[in-house]
């Protein structure tokens, strides 16, 4: 069982509160730092258009042909490093070309709905340090006498 000693509106005040115990020789394995009340933020990083979807669109094909052309090619009997860099080389051609393909129709088919890129994260609002309750009150005594203190 564990029990909150400490609550704190950053994830770095909360890990500099764990430094602090453990600069005092606190047994931090004891010690837990969890975010509570999670929220989904979506960050908006661009436009996207025809150009944008067929580039990520080739970029991942891309790859993803290089990679399935090496593996298939170092199975090669003969020559496998020669034979495994041409279907790399190959791959990555043709996953470019299929990929940007893909990018542009399923950029047409969303028909505007989604002009956007974006990066999906979840944040907490705020985190708790946690001690198993055996050893919290300690902690607490020490976060208390703590001089650089930042709740």
């Amino acid at each position: 069982a564990r029990q909150v000693i400490a609550t704190f509106d950053t994830y770095a005040d909360a890990e500099s509160a764990v430094d602090y115990l453990s600069d005092q020789h606190f047994t931090v394995d004891k010690l837990a730092i969890v975010g509570r009340d999670i929220e989904l933020v979506e960050q908006i990083v661009g436009r996207l258009n025809y150009g944008w979807a067929a580039l990520r669109g080739a970029a991942a094909g891309a790859l993803t042909g290089a990679l399935f052309g090496w593996i298939f090619g170092l199975l090669a009997w003969v020559q496998p490093l020669l034979t495994g860099l041409a279907l790399a080389f190959y791959g990555l051609v043709f996953g470019a070309v299929v990929g940007a393909l893909l990018g542009l129709l399923m950029y047409a088919l969303q028909g505007g709905r989604r002009d956007f890129t974006s990066i999906q994260s979840l944040q907490p609002r705020h985190y708790e340090v946690l001690a198993d309750v055996e050893v919290a009150d300690e902690a607490v005594r020490l976060l208390t006498g703590r001089t650089d203190r930042k709740e």
